[in-house]
Order: C-alpha cells, then structure tokens, then sequence
C-alpha cells in the first residue's frame, strides 16, 4: 500500500518521507543517546534539555494566583527529617535508593528475584507531603528515590547495592544524563547499621574502579512520601507512548528511556 502512495503522486511522496522522518528522529536520539533512564532529552535542533513532562496548570496559575514554588524559609523540617516509620511486611526488609530519574531505577529493582515490591517517591527533604511540582522547583532538597521491599532469604543487600551502582553513573553531582538538579543525586539511604556498613564497604570497592571520585551520599534512611500513582511502575505499565516494558524477574532487556 505505501508503494501505491509513493508511486500515486509526487507530492503524497514527499509528505510520507517527512512524516516518517519526524517519526523516527526523536525514538533513535532516545535509544542511541540516553543509557540511564531520563525524564529529559536533548533537542535535535539545539544543545537545551528539554523535559517531557509538564505540569498540570490552571488559569490561576498562568495569571500568578495559582501555587507558588515553596519558600524554604517557611519549611518545618521536623516531620520530613524524620525516619521513616513505614513497616516492611512480615519477613522483609526495606532499601531506598536515589540514581536520577525513578522511573528506570524502580524498573531495574523490579526485575531482580527477591524483590517483593517497590514504590517510587521523595525523600530526605524539607517540605511535608512534597508534590512531584514541589519537588521539580529545585527548592525542597528532596530526592527522588526508590523504595524497595525485599527478602533477604532470596536477595541479599549487597545484590541491590550491585544493582544501584550498575543503573546509574555515581561521578555526576545532582546529575544523571540530561536530567539535572538536586533531585537526581546519587544516594543510598539505609535503614540498619548493617546497612550502612554494606554500602560504605560497597562504596570504597568501587571508587578503586573509577578514575573519578563518587560522590553518591550515604544517609539515614528519612521519612518516604510516596509518588503520585502515575510515577509508580511507570515504564512497566507503558510510560507516556504506551510501550511497556518487561518486569519480569531476570529480565536482561535493556530500559528504553522516555516520558
């Protein structure tokens, strides 16, 4: 049918040559540029990030009456600097990490055996209950991290650990690919002196890797305030395009990155 278009006229030609063109630029950009999943990428036409994602906004917010950034000065830290007092289910521990842009990170844990759940969210911020919005003005200081639940019977720590170095580049300050601010900083946040422990230990092996210095952060675990549900298994349920991607355990394919 696409020979009888192309032979029928000149000008049905060219337009089918045009449309194909814009189709295939921006998916081969995606999958030949981006390794780490990123909320952003690079425009063809000029060096900017550009980001997929666009806040919901009213007509209040377009005439200045609608939410403001929030002032950091306003903040009461008390609640969000605290632990998180969310409870693993019976037999399971919890593990939170920070690798950039969530969607990919939560992708890559779900696929490994042993994990039981995981959620995307923010955390070691200053703002309570933080919005997605919230968290992009670059003012709360939270990070976007994963959640995840698993069983140390069939997954060891230091099998995340390998997990979280291998997703992410661990060199990069408050920066993952296209995706800059302090949102996408790198940082294992642990619940247990065991924890802890593993990841330094984990941490020290791989600086003697890298030619460059890791500046991941290794805190206590703070208070986790769960994502909208949009974000959660985001690229498993099909992202903005609807393309899902396997979360099967084991899974080797690669984490195609997009909005």
């Amino acid at each position: 049918m696409l020979h009888n278009l192309a032979t029928s006229s000149a000008t049905a030609n060219s337009r089918l040559l045009l449309i194909s063109s814009s189709l295939a630029k921006p998916f081969s950009s995606l999958s030949k540029k981006l390794q780490f999943c990123s909320c952003r990428f690079t425009s063809l036409q000029n060096s900017r990030p550009i980001s997929y994602y666009r806040p919901p906004m009213n007509i209040l917010n377009k005439l200045g009456f609608g939410t403001k950034s929030p002032d950091p000065s306003t903040m009461d830290p008390t609640i969000p600097q605290g632990p998180d007092d969310d409870v693993p289910a019976p037999g399971q521990q919890f593990a939170q990490f920070g690798a950039g842009c969530f969607w990919g990170v939560e992708l890559a844990f779900q696929r490994v055996s042993g994990v039981t759940k995981t959620e995307v969210g923010y955390t070691q911020g200053l703002l309570h209950n933080p919005t997605y919005e919230d968290v992009c003005t670059g003012t709360t200081n939270h990070s976007e991290v994963v959640r995840v639940q698993f069983d140390p019977k069939e997954c060891s720590y230091e099998a995340l650990l390998d997990v979280f170095w291998a997703r992410h580049d661990p060199t990069t300050l408050n920066r993952q690919g296209n995706d800059v601010g302090t949102q996408y900083r790198s940082g294992i946040y642990y619940y247990t002196p065991e924890q802890e422990k593993a990841a330094r230990e984990s941490l020290e092996r791989h600086q003697k890797l890298l030619n460059r210095k890791i500046v991941t952060e290794i805190l206590p675990a703070k208070k986790f305030y769960r994502a909208e549900e949009y974000h959660q298994q985001y690229l498993a349920k099909g992202g903005r395009f609807g393309f899902k991607q396997s979360a099967e355990k084991g899974c080797n394919d690669p984490i195609r990155c997009y909005g």
